[in-house]
């Protein structure tokens, strides 16, 4: 699969940085899809259902335009943070963001991202196409230290917490108030890139860098 498109199912500047990090060269495409959890639904299963549905909407939108006649291979994941039973997405709002916060506050929770690697062998005429797709999940534990009001309202003010799940990102200011991870760090950022190299490379034959 050495020749194929790699696809970034997502529109994360987090994401773009860590694939870039390990010398990828992709394009991205922000999926159009709802992301609401299901009654009954727990949090792994959903943010699992997320990548799979964003890994589609990416696959049938180029499929539909007849690109990539050599085919592509679409990464999609779904970050979420877990306060016991609970799933802590984007805050609404300055506001929820502050609750959001105080709730976290000296608790151990739990980051879920849901990954699903899918691989498109293109446009090839009428032929049937087939898809080979794989989805997983990876569970980090995230302690956080005792947050005084002043200090969440500081935080919020920075803008920071509201476009990350949870209400804060481990990657930037809200660090100072990480004091214990248990598992992948670049899963709380947004992508496990252990997992996600380990998939390329076992399930998909994807070579990440050339033999010297």
């Amino acid at each position: 699969m050495a020749n194929i498109q790699l696809i970034l199912g997502s529109s994360s500047p987090r994401r773009r940085d860590l694939l870039a990090t390990l010398g990828l060269s992709y394009i991205t495409c922000k999926p159009q899809t709802a992301e609401v959890p299901r009654l009954g639904e727990l949090p792994l299963a959903y943010a699992k259902r997320n990548a799979e549905e964003k890994a589609e909407w990416v696959v049938s939108h180029f499929v539909g335009r007849g690109l990539y006649q050599e085919g592509f291979l679409v990464i999609s994941a779904d970050t979420i943070v877990v306060l016991g039973t609970d799933i802590l997405e984007k805050p609404r709002d300055a506001a929820h963001a502050a609750q959001m916060l105080a709730r976290l506050s000296g608790q151990t929770h739990t980051v879920i991202s849901g990954v699903t690697l899918s691989a498109h062998p293109g446009v090839q005429g009428t032929a049937p196409a087939s898809v080979l797709s794989k989805t997983f999940a990876v569970s980090t534990q995230v302690q956080i230290k005792l947050l005084s009001p002043r200090e969440i309202d500081a935080y919020i003010r920075t803008g920071e917490p509201l476009d990350k799940a949870g209400g804060y990102g481990a990657q930037g200011i809200g660090s100072y108030m990480v004091e214990r991870i248990e598992g992948s760090y670049s899963n709380v950022v947004g992508l496990p890139v252990a997992e996600v190299v380990k998939e390329l490379e076992a399930t998909f034959a994807y070579p990440l860098w050339n033999s010297v």
